[in-house]
């Protein structure tokens, strides 16, 4: 048999037990730095199935560092189970909260973590009959909704021990870009003045909120002076008490984006000067905190490359008249939908694509670590949104759970292909140094940044 044949075998042998896992995430919603149960969930099947597992791994209670050989070479795999508030919904194909305003599984990382528990069980069994040498890694990610969760594993010492790494994200496609998803850096920004009687005694106020929209208009003025991949988002978090106060305190919240880190911290940095400017236009005093920050994704051609070939041994899925019947639903409630035109769900391989993408993932930390790859997988109805209810029942039907197992068995093809040929291997180390252009990771989860977990 095969190495081919004996992963998508092994995997398809474990389905039900897979199925059940991302199933039991999907009805056990958990925000990041709280996924409790679906971290024991995994843990147990990841032991179950030959790995040493290490749960809290880098101090970081919901984090797994799971490994299977010895020597090298040494793959990674990342893995996420953190949900996102206010996408509870049911199995139905109309909007149903389980829990109104409840949390719920609207970016898949139900089927995301899972998917990557089926593949480090489907290539540990290839090296194992074939012999081959290595080590394989599960890292159990937390809070990637949260920016932070890779960088805060980084900090303490995750990834580095990989020669590559793979991993990969629901979607409403299955394809493999090379392009870049954004870097981020967020941060609290706030304004301290003095409050007064708002028509008694205006004149003795120094208004927190006019800082803070000061700010704002700076900013908007800004847009126009920054490279076009820059992204720049805020809301207000606080804006005064009442309008007969004068505010002596405003917060606003800022995520800044943009294809490079260079990009990302230049126009921050900028950002920090129109907020300083309004503090000194309305006497107040302004000051920031960081959330923290993530890395562009730096997408490797070599692995990219194994994926297309893997996409050519694995079948495409195939899909009931139910589920058909039920994406048609879906795709209704979304604009651009023509009934009888639209597509219910893409079951087509697209070709190796360089596409830029405006959201941002904490697995492009990772890629500045060591070479890695996300792959991209069909999960969704067609004209699904991401971070939506719609999402939500998709991922926690068997449309989302077809995809898992799919792209599960792309990722460990693809990766033994790598771990086989060490021409590949160096390929794809090459590459990513000359990606880097001598540069080095640098965490941007600085001491400033708040430790999540607390006593």
């Amino acid at each position: 048999m095969s190495y081919e044949e004996t992963i998508q075998k092994t995997i398809d042998e474990h389905k039900d037990e897979l199925i059940g896992l991302a199933s039991n995430i999907w009805e056990n919603p958990e925000m990041g730095w709280h996924e409790t149960k679906a971290v024991n969930w995994t843990a147990e099947v990841l032991k179950n199935n030959g790995f040493d597992v290490e749960i809290g791994a880098y101090s970081m209670p919901t984090a797994i560092r799971a490994t299977w050989g010895s020597g090298h070479p040494v793959v990674g795999f990342t893995g996420e189970y953190d949900c996102l508030p206010g996408l509870s919904q049911d199995h139905v194909s109309y909007r149903k909260p389980i829990v109104e305003n409840g949390i719920g599984h609207g970016c898949g990382h139900n089927l995301l973590g899972t998917g990557v528990v089926g593949a480090v069980i489907g290539l540990k069994a290839a090296m194992e009959e074939s012999k081959l040498p290595g080590t394989i890694i599960f890292y159990g990610t937390p809070a990637e909704e949260q920016m932070t969760g890779k960088g805060f594993m980084a900090r303490n010492g995750a990834f580095k021990e990989c020669d590559f790494s793979y991993t990969w994200h629901p979607s409403t496609y299955s394809t493999d870009s090379i392009g870049t998803y954004t870097g981020v850096i967020g941060a609290y920004f706030e304004f301290h003045g003095r409050t007064a009687h708002a028509a008694g005694m205006p004149e003795n106020g120094r208004s927190a909120l006019d800082a803070a929209q000061l700010m704002n208009m700076g900013v908007e003025f800004l847009r126009e002076h920054v490279t076009n991949d820059v992204r720049i988002h805020y809301i207000f978090t606080d804006g005064g008490m009442a309008p007969n106060i004068v505010p002596d305190h405003a917060e606003t919240k800022y995520f800044v984006r943009a294809m490079t880190m260079e990009s990302v911290r230049d126009t921050f940095n900028r950002v920090v000067k129109c907020a300083e400017g309004a503090a000194t236009m309305t006497e107040t005093t302004t000051s920031y905190r960081l959330m923290g920050g993530i890395y562009p994704t730096l997408q490797n051609k070599v692995l990219a490359q194994a994926v297309q070939e893997a996409r050519q041994i694995v079948p495409l899925n195939t899909y009931t008249e139910e589920e058909l019947k039920f994406a048609d639903e879906i795709n209704l409630h979304a604009p651009g939908y023509e009934k009888g035109k639209t597509v219910p769900i893409s079951n087509q391989d697209q070709r190796l694509l360089d596409y830029d993408v405006y959201g941002s993932t904490d697995y492009g930390d990772v890629e500045h670590i060591c070479p890695g790859f996300q792959v991209v997988e069909t999960t969704a109805a067609t004209l699904t949104p991401g971070h939506s209810w719609m999402n939500t029942a998709c991922v926690g039907s068997s449309i989302g759970q077809k995809g898992m197992i799919r792209a599960a068995k792309l990722m460990a093809i693809a990766a033994y292909k790598i771990m086989s040929d060490p021409a590949r291997l160096e390929a794809a180390k090459k590459e990513f140094a000359e990606e880097m252009h001598g540069s080095v990771y640098e965490c941007p989860i600085d001491d400033t940044v708040e430790w999540p977990y607390k006593d």
